[in-house]
C-alpha cells in the first residue's frame, strides 16, 4: 500500500516573522523608506478626511446633545427680514454642514499599538544588544522600526490630547447658524426681550449713552441669571460644562450690534474673540450691550450708561472737587469680570488697569468661585481712624491726658462733641498712647457711605477743643500724628483695623481646580504655605502675607472712585488654603483694612458712578453704610479670585506662559 504524502506543518508566527525580515532584507533602502512614507501619507489621508458618519462618539455625543439647544437658540435671533436671505444660502451651508469628520478616535487605539511595539523592540534589543551592534543587518532593522515609531510620535501621538471641544468649536465655527433658524421655533421660556436702554425707565433725566450709531432694536437674553439673589451653582452640573460651541454668522459684521450681543449672551460668540471678529472699537459696544443686559437681570440695568467709551470727560464735575490746574485725562481701560457668587447673589466686578491678564485672571478666578460654594464674606469692624498728636508739657501731664481719655464717662463727653459735627458720624473708641510728652488719640467712628476722612478730620477738631477745656496746657501738633494709620503700611492697621474688616471665605471642589484652575489641591495648597505665609515671613511683611492683593484692590478702586492711594492699607491680607476632609480646597482672605466709600470724593465722577451702580453700590444705602459694605464685600470677593487664580498658575508653573501668550504685542509704530 503506498504511503501518504507527508504534510508539513503549518509555518509557525516566529517563521512568518523572519520570513518577512528576510524578505524585506532584500528590498533596497531608498525602496523601503519610500514604501513607508507611502504608506504614512496614505494613513493620513484616510484618518483625516474619510471621517463621515464614524466621527469620535464623544465628539458625536456630544453634537447630539446640543444641536437640539442650537437650533432653538439660533431661531430666537432670526429676524423676519433676513428670512430670505436664509434659505437662499442653505445649500451652500448644507455642503459645509456635511464636510467628514476626522476619525480622531483611530488614533486612541493605535497610540497603544505603536507605544507597545515600541516598547517591545526596546526590549527585544536591550536582550541581546551587543549581538545586535556587531551584526549591521539586524543594527538596521531595528533603527528602521525605530525611526518609524518616531514619525508617528512626532506626526500623531499628541494630537489623542486635544480636547474634542477645541474640534467642536472649529467645526462649527465654520459652519452657518441660517440653516438651523428655519428649522425650530425657540422655547419661550429660555428667553426673554430686554430693551438696550432698560435702565432708562428707572432713572429719568439720566444722560444716555448710544453704544452705536443706530436706533437699537429689543436684545433677546438667553438664559441670564435671575434678577434676585442667586443660589451657588456648584449643584449644577450645567456649570461644570463648557459654554456652548460657537457658530458664527459668515455676515457677522453685517448684523447689527445688538444682534450680536445676543449671539455672545448665548455663547455662540466666545466674549473674547469679538476684538478679533470685529474691530476694537465695536467690540467695546457689543460688550457694553452684553453686559448692560447681563445687570439688568440683577436689577442694575443701565449701569454703564455713563460709563465713557468716547473721548469724554466733563470738567465741571472736576474743578473744585477732584484736581487742580487741569490739562486733561488719563484713560484706564475698564474690564468686567464675574459674576462671581457672593453671599448669595450674583455680581460683576469692574476693574481699571493697564495690566494685561489681571482682568482675565480674576474672572478665572470668579468661575471656580461660583463653580465651588460661591464665596461668604462678612464684615468684623467697621469705622474709619484719625490720630491727632497732641503735646503737654510734661509727660506725667501726658499720661494724666490719656487716663481721662480712657475713663468711660470722660469718653462719653469726647463722643458728644465729635457728633456735633457731623449728621451720620459716630464716635466708636478713643484709644491713647503716650510718647513721653505727646499723646497719640487713635479715634475710630462709623462714617456711613463716606469713606469718611472729611468727616473724622472734622469731628477731631471737637474732641480737642473739648480736651483744651478740661486741660489748657494742651497743644495739638499735628490733626494726623501717623497712628491713624493713612496711606503708610503700619502694624496698627493691620491688628487693629481701618476701614471695614472683611473676612472672606470659599470652597472650590477639587474636581474644578483640575478642570478650571488646572493644577490640583495639594500642589496650590503647598505654593501658598511656602510662599504665601513662609515666605512673607522671611521677608518680614506687615499684612502682605498674600499673593498679589494690591493688583486687585487698585483695579477696584479706581474703576469705583476710590483714593487709589489707600491701597497701601486696604491691600493688607493673609490667604489661606486648606484641604478639606473630602479633598477639596478650602481658602479664605483677611483683610482688616478696606476703605473704601460710595458718596463724596471721585465716586461722583460719571464713569466712576457708572462702575459703582454696576456693583449696586452708588450712593448711599437705604441704611447709612449698606453701600459701602457692599462695595467693601466686592473688593474682598475680587482679592480672592485674583489670589485664587494666580497661586493656581504658579502653582503649576503658567503664569510666564499666560503673560507671554496673552501681554505682549508688536510695539506700536
Amino acid at each position: 500500500m503506498p504511503s501518504s504524502p507527508t504534510v508539513p506543518p503549518p509555518p509557525t508566527l516566529g517563521m512568518q516573522i523572519d520570513a518577512v525580515i528576510a524578505s524585506l532584507e532584500s528590498i533596497s533602502t531608498p525602496q523601503l523608506y519610500g514604501t513607508v512614507i507611502a504608506i504614512s501619507l496614505a494613513f493620513s489621508f484616510y484618518l483625516l478626511n474619510s471621517g463621515g458618519g464614524s466621527s469620535s462618539p464623544a465628539l458625536q455625543m456630544m453634537t447630539n446633545d446640543t444641536k437640539e439647544q442650537q437650533d432653538a437658540d439660533a431661531d430666537s435671533l432670526r429676524k423676519p427680514a433676513r428670512a430670505a436671505a436664509t434659505s437662499s444660502s442653505s445649500s451652500s451651508e448644507s455642503s459645509s454642514e456635511d464636510r467628514p469628520e476626522p476619525r480622531w478616535h483611530i488614533l486612541r487605539f493605535t497610540n497603544y499599538v505603536a507605544a507597545l511595539g515600541f516598547l517591545v523592540s526596546v526590549l527585544q534589543f536591550a536582550s541581546n544588544a551587543s549581538a545586535y551592534l556587531n551584526d549591521s543587518n539586524s543594527l538596521l532593522q531595528f533603527l528602521t522600526v525605530w525611526s518609524l515609531f518616531v514619525v508617528y510620535f512626532v506626526g500623531f501621538f499628541g494630537i489623542s490630547f486635544v480636547e474634542l471641544d477645541d474640534f467642536v468649536d472649529g467645526a462649527q465655527i465654520s459652519s452657518s447658524v441660517a440653516r438651523q433658524r428655519a428649522q425650530q421655533p425657540p422655547p419661550p421660556q429660555q428667553s426673554q426681550t430686554m430693551p438696550v436702554a432698560a435702565s432708562q425707565a428707572k432713572t429719568p433725566g439720566r444722560k444716555s449713552h448710544k453704544t452705536d450709531g443706530s436706533d437699537s432694536p429689543p436684545i433677546k437674553v438667553v438664559n441670564v441669571h435671575p434678577p434676585a439673589t442667586s443660589a451657588p451653582v456648584c449643584s449644577d452640573p450645567k456649570s461644570f460644562k463648557k459654554p456652548s460651541a460657537a457658530s458664527i454668522p459668515p455676515n457677522l459684521k453685517e448684523l447689527p450690534n445688538s444682534e450680536i450681543a445676543s449671539l455672545v449672551l448665548q455663547d455662540k460668540i466666545k466674549d473674547h474673540q469679538l476684538e478679533k471678529l470685529l474691530d476694537p472699537h465695536r467690540a467695546v459696544q457689543v460688550r457694553r450691550l452684553k453686559f448692560d443686559a447681563r445687570l439688568s437681570a440683577l436689577g442694575n440695568g443701565g449701569a454703564l450708561d455713563e460709563l465713557p467709551h468716547r473721548h469724554d470727560l466733563e470738567y465741571k464735575r472736576v474743578l473744585g472737587a477732584n484736581c487742580e490746574i487741569v490739562v486733561g485725562y488719563v484713560p484706564i481701560p475698564v474690564g468686567m469680570a464675574g459674576p462671581v457668587t457672593l453671599n448669595g447673589e450674583s455680581v460683576y466686578i469692574p476693574m481699571a488697569t493697564t495690566e494685561g491678564c489681571l482682568v482675565a485672571s480674576t474672572n478665572r478666578g470668579c468661575k471656580a468661585i461660583s463653580q465651588g460654594s460661591g464665596a461668604s464674606s462678612t464684615i468684623l469692624k467697621d469705622g474709619i481712624t484719625r490720630a491727632p498728636c497732641v503735646r503737654l508739657p510734661s509727660a506725667k501731664e501726658a499720661a494724666e491726658v490719656a487716663l481721662w481719655i480712657e475713663t468711660p464717662e470722660n469718653f462719653a463727653t469726647l463722643k458728644e462733641a465729635f457728633e456735633s459735627t457731623t449728621s451720620f458720624g459716630k464716635l466708636l473708641s478713643a484709644r491713647p498712647t503716650v510718647a513721653g510728652k505727646n499723646v497719640y488719640v487713635r479715634l475710630r467712628c462709623f462714617s456711613g457711605d463716606a469713606m469718611g476722612m472729611n468727616m473724622i478730620s472734622k469731628g477731631s477738631l471737637a474732641v480737642i477743643e473739648c480736651l483744651r477745656r478740661t486741660f489748657p496746657a494742651l497743644s495739638l501738633v499735628a490733626l494726623s500724628g501717623n497712628m491713624c494709620t493713612d496711606k503708610k503700611a503700619a502694624a496698627m492697621n493691620w491688628i487693629e483695623g481701618r476701614g471695614k474688616s472683611v473676612v472672606i471665605e470659599a470652597t472650590i471642589p477639587a474636581d474644578v481646580v483640575r478642570s478650571t484652575l488646572k493644577t490640583s489641591v495639594t500642589a496650590i495648597v503647598e505654593a501658598n504655605l511656602n510662599k504665601n505665609l513662609i515666605g512673607s515671613a522671611m521677608a518680614g511683611t506687615v499684612g502682605g502675607f498674600n499673593a498679589h492683593a494690591a493688583n486687585n484692590v487698585t483695579a477696584v478702586f479706581l474703576a469705583t472712585g476710590q483714593d487709589p492711594a489707600q491701597n497701601v492699607e486696604s491691600s493688607n491680607c493673609i490667604t489661606l488654603m486648606e484641604e478639606t476632609p473630602e479633598g477639596d480646597l478650602w481658602m479664605s482672605c483677611t483683610m482688616p483694612s478696606i476703605e473704601v466709600g460710595t458718596v463724596g470724593g471721585g465716586t461722583g465722577l460719571p464713569a466712576q458712578a457708572a462702575c459703582l451702580r454696576a456693583i449696586g453700590a452708588k450712593g448711599g444705602g437705604e441704611n447709612p453704610g449698606d453701600n459701602a459694605r457692599r462695595l467693601a464685600h466686592v473688593v474682598a470677593a475680587a482679592t480672592m479670585a485674583g489670589e485664587l487664580s494666580l497661586m493656581a498658575a504658579l502653582a503649576s508653573n503658567s503664569l510666564v506662559a499666560a503673560h507671554m501668550a496673552h501681554n505682549r504685542k508688536p510695539a506700536s509704530k
